[in-house]
């Protein structure tokens, strides 16, 4: 999908998925970072995901989960396409590099 040589970094996506600035995972899912208050219950508990979903799963689920379901609310992380309401400053551009991305699964990945 990508041809950067670095492998994802658990340490890195656990950081992207709390951060309330890059990710903002923690709006609408809860996870296993309990330095965190306020996390979201809109969307599935983060606990587990490596359990219930293979990495290239979760890569698609966080690129643009409205493959999956056309009416997810959450945003499509590594897309350009079809999306609305996008901001000047984010026209043509993805919200997560595609190391962010592969950082974010490697994450997702250790929540057995």
């Amino acid at each position: 999908m990508h041809a950067h040589a670095e492998p994802g970094d658990p340490a890195r996506g656990r950081a992207i998925v709390a951060s309330r600035q890059q990710g903002l995972c923690l709006l609408c899912h809860s996870a296993p970072i309990p330095e965190e208050r306020f996390q979201g219950t809109l969307a599935p508990d983060l606990a587990g995901a490596g359990s219930r979903w293979t990495a290239a799963q979760l890569r698609a689920k966080l690129a643009d989960g409205r493959r999956d379901n056309p009416a997810s609310i959450m945003p499509a992380y590594y897309s350009t396409e079809g999306l609305q309401q996008v901001g000047e400053t984010w026209r043509g551009r993805t919200i997560f590099t595609a190391q962010q991305l592969d950082d974010v699964v490697a994450y997702l990945e250790t929540l057995k």
